[in-house]
Order: structure tokens, then sequence, then C-alpha cells
């Protein structure tokens, strides 16, 4: 299935900036308030990563962010609580081409405040911190360990050889955040690396669009090449997501996955926003694996209690009988894409495989 349109499509979608100038529309206009705190989520997600695939946008693209922009000294100082959201908006707005310099006001006002205080995890201080660089200012200067700690984080490649999706997801931000959205070197350990194909061995099992997509973005950023089987996959699987108009429909879609999968076209340079866009509201599905290998890798491995081992090559003859065909060439091509064998030793988890001791 490809994307679902109507038939009176302006003429002004025919070029990849006035597709990404639609887009930019519809989000802003067409699915929720902008006093919705979703809208702040799914809008600055947007412009994110239009700013950081460096999108040339025509000048009225960001028009309908206009109040957004011209209001932001008082949303921030009544919602102070989603003043990431809001610097991330304002950041990118001018980044983009808006025209003024309201966020280097915000971002020393966030930093008077001391609002980096405020957030309970080094991941959310990252995420600050580069925020607040971008107009020059550093919050977290005192803070000497962060970088090191979020190291450390990723570095644990067990914790991402079991499905484990938040700390997928925070793996990749971090590689995110420590590389500027894939300006600079963000200096990760050999271990950080084997996390993050592990992590993307974990997703492609899962057949995790999302995941995987994000996975893929992060390696690029840390100056790796992702497997070929995974973004071959993945490309794959964008020509299969369907749009169409809906008033409604949009408050539970895929949108996430497909702007994942769009930016990971993009930093792959194999395109990337390519659909046209009906008017109006949309609804964004994603295809539907007909197969879940990771589910019947796991409980093949659980079956076996005891007779677990961490020995690939041993396990894959005990396993492969218990498969599903379809299941079974999924766990094939991970096989090829990654160093299984590595992976194999952490997923397997013979060395618990009693339980705990009594």
């Amino acid at each position: 299935m490809g994307s679902v349109v109507t038939l009176d499509l302006p003429f002004r979608q025919t070029t990849r900036e006035a597709r990404q100038a639609a887009l930019l529309h519809r989000f802003a206009s067409e699915r929720r308030s902008d006093t919705d705190v979703f809208w702040l989520k799914e809008n600055a997600e947007v412009l994110n990563i239009l700013s950081s695939t460096g999108a040339v946008l025509p000048p009225s693209a960001l028009g309908p962010f206009d109040t957004l922009y011209r209001t932001l000294d008082r949303r921030l100082g009544f919602f102070p609580q989603y003043y990431r959201f809001l610097l991330s908006l304002c950041l990118d707005l001018e980044d983009l081409g808006m025209a003024g310099d309201k966020g280097a006001r915000a971002v020393e006002w966030v930093a008077a405040e001391g609002l980096v205080a405020a957030e309970l995890s080094d991941l959310q201080r990252a995420e600050a911190r580069r925020l607040c660089l971008r107009r020059g200012v550093d919050p977290t200067s005192h803070d000497t360990g962060l970088d090191d700690r979020l190291r450390s984080f990723g570095s644990r490649s067990a914790t991402f050889a079991l499905p484990n999706k938040k700390a997928a997801y925070e793996l990749t931000h971090i590689v995110f955040y420590l590389s500027e959205y894939g300006q600079r070197n963000p200096d990760l350990p050999a271990a950080f690396l084997d996390s993050l194909r592990f992590a993307g061995t974990v997703a492609f099992l899962e057949m995790n669009i999302d995941l995987l997509a994000e996975i893929c973005i992060a390696l690029r950023f840390a100056g790796q090449t992702p497997p070929s089987t995974w973004e071959n996959w993945l490309a794959a699987q964008a020509r299969h997501f369907v749009i169409e108009a809906d008033s409604a429909g949009w408050m539970s879609d895929d949108y996430h996955p497909y702007l994942m999968v769009q930016w990971f076209l993009s930093a792959a340079g194999l395109g990337g926003f390519g659909a046209m866009l009906p008017e109006g509201g949309l609804r964004i599905t994603a295809p539907r694996p007909h197969v879940a290998p990771l589910r019947e890798l796991s409980e093949c491995m659980y079956s076996l209690e005891g007779d677990r081992v961490a020995d690939w090559s041993l396990m894959r003859t005990r396993i492969d009988p218990l498969l599903t065909a379809e299941a079974r060439e999924v766990v094939e091509a991970a096989e090829q894409a990654v160093d299984f064998d590595a992976f194999f030793h952490g997923f397997s988890r013979a060395a618990t495989a009693q339980g705990v001791p009594a």
C-alpha cells in the first residue's frame, strides 16, 4: 500500500520543500490546539527534524507558528514545566528562518530561573544543556560529570541485549545530544557502539520501525554505517505508510514512526518527505508486521529453562524447529546484520537460567 491522497492536491506540493511546508501546516493547524501539550510535542519533533536535516523552506512555511513565537515569553512564564518543548520550538523556528531573537533571551531566562535544576534525569539535563548551548549558555557548567555518566549508561551493553524500549530510546537520545544531532563527534566508547547494535538487533527482531529508525540515525551521528539489512528493511517499510485525510483519526495515529523514518531516509541520503499530503487533518498509519520474531525467540528461550547456553551456534539448532518459517527468516537476516553471537550471549540469559538463588 502507498500513500492515500486526494485528487485535488495543490500544485505547490510538487517539491520536497513544498511537501515539508505542507507537513508543518498540517501539524500546526489541523491536528491539535496549540494549548495542548501534545501539540508542543508533535510540532517540536517536526521542526527539530527539519532543522537538523538542513531543510530550506519557503518563507510562508513558518506562518502557522507566528502566534506561538509572538507569545513565547508569556508561555514560558506560565508553563515553565514545558520549557524544553518551548525552547526547542523557538530555536528551530529561528534557525529555519523565523525573524527574531527571542531564543537568546529565552535561554538566558531559563538559566537565570534555574529550571534545569528541576530535572531528575541526566538525559533531560543533557537535552536542556544542548538547547541552551545553541545560544551560547551552559546551565549545567557546574556538572562536570554529566557526559561521563551518559557514556557509562550507554556502555553497559548487557542492558541493550534485552527488550527494554525505555532504555533503548534513552540510548539514542544520548547520542543525539552528545553529537549535537550529528554536528560533532560524540566520542562514544566501543561498548556504547555495541549497545547501539544490540538495541538495533532487538528492534529489528521486534520489527519496530520507530526504534530501529532512531538507532540507525544514532549510529550515523556516531560516525558508523548501520547494517544494510536494517536500512534496506526501513526503506521498504517507508513505502507502506498510509497517509489519508481524517478529521479525528490523527488522535491516535502513527505520526512518530512516520517522522522517524523520514528522518532516517534523509540522514541516509535516501530522500524522505516524498509523500504528497491531502488537505485537512491527517491520519498516518504504519505498516503492521505479520510475524513476531522477537516474541517467538523469547518464548523459545524461556521454555528451555536450564538448557539455555550462551553459544548461538549450539542454540540455533534447538531453536530453529520451534520457530515459524516467517520468524526464522527474520532471525536469519538479523544474524547477517551484526555479530549475532555477541548479541546472543546477553540475550540468552544463560547465566541466570536457574533464576535468583534461594
